[in-house]
């Protein structure tokens, strides 16, 4: 004899239907940002490339404002780490060496690609048209950013920290580690830029090319 039974769904089953809708809806709405900008993206597209009813937006971040927030957020954790890591990977080396370091760990992370190629689209759309949220990116990615650099060029330029000299050299060499996040026009200039050997040796040649000037205005 057959019975009849109605499939027992745990709360953990919903539970994690939850979370990969949340992580679906996450991913399709950096991708769509990082893409086209804040403003020309709609919750509906977002929604439809994440396979996710729009009502699921309003559930887990209120708004649009609150879902790109929470894009920022991710982005900011990321891009965190890349100053961590050139913290740690120069710890108890000279200043010279911490700024070849820090050099070649912003390129490699911020330039190179992979997974996380969205958060350079994202923040260059930020710079060319600044979001409420840009003051979160400074304040948290930018700030803790320039005051290590800081620390480093003032050790090599032997003056205060907060002194206008290094001030404008950390300006300087975060310019042109900047110059390469524009991904169209750096690599019409250098078109292999995305290659790990490219990468390095341009870093090599940023922090060279720093020194020389250090030591100028030395």
């Amino acid at each position: 004899m057959t019975t009849n039974r109605t499939p027992v769904i745990s709360i953990d089953d919903g539970r994690a239907a939850e979370a990969d809708t949340d992580a679906r809806v996450l991913t399709a709405a950096a991708r769509l940002f990082a893409l086209r900008g804040f403003k020309d993206v709609t919750i509906r597209e977002i929604c439809q490339d994440a396979r996710a009813n729009v009502a699921a937006v309003n559930y887990h971040y209120g708004d649009k404002s609150g879902l790109y927030r929470a894009v920022i957020e991710s982005a900011i954790a990321i891009m965190s780490e890349t100053t961590e890591i050139a913290r740690q990977e120069g710890l108890g080396e000279p200043a010279e060496d911490r700024l070849r370091v820090y050099v070649r760990v912003f390129l490699q992370r911020v330039v190179g690609g992979g997974r996380d190629s969205w958060i350079r689209q994202l923040m260059i759309r930020e710079l060319a048209d600044p979001t409420p949220f840009f003051d979160l990116v400074f304040e948290r990615v930018v700030s803790p950013r320039v005051a290590y650099l800081s620390e480093v060029v003032a050790e090599i330029l032997e003056r205060p920290a907060d002194d206008p000299v290094v001030q404008r050299s950390v300006l300087c060499i975060q310019a042109q580690c900047q110059a390469a996040m524009h991904g169209r026009l750096a690599e019409r200039l250098l078109p292999d830029l995305a290659q790990p050997a490219s990468l390095d040796a341009l870093a090599a040649h940023i922090t060279l090319f720093s020194l020389g000037g250090l030591r100028v205005v030395k």
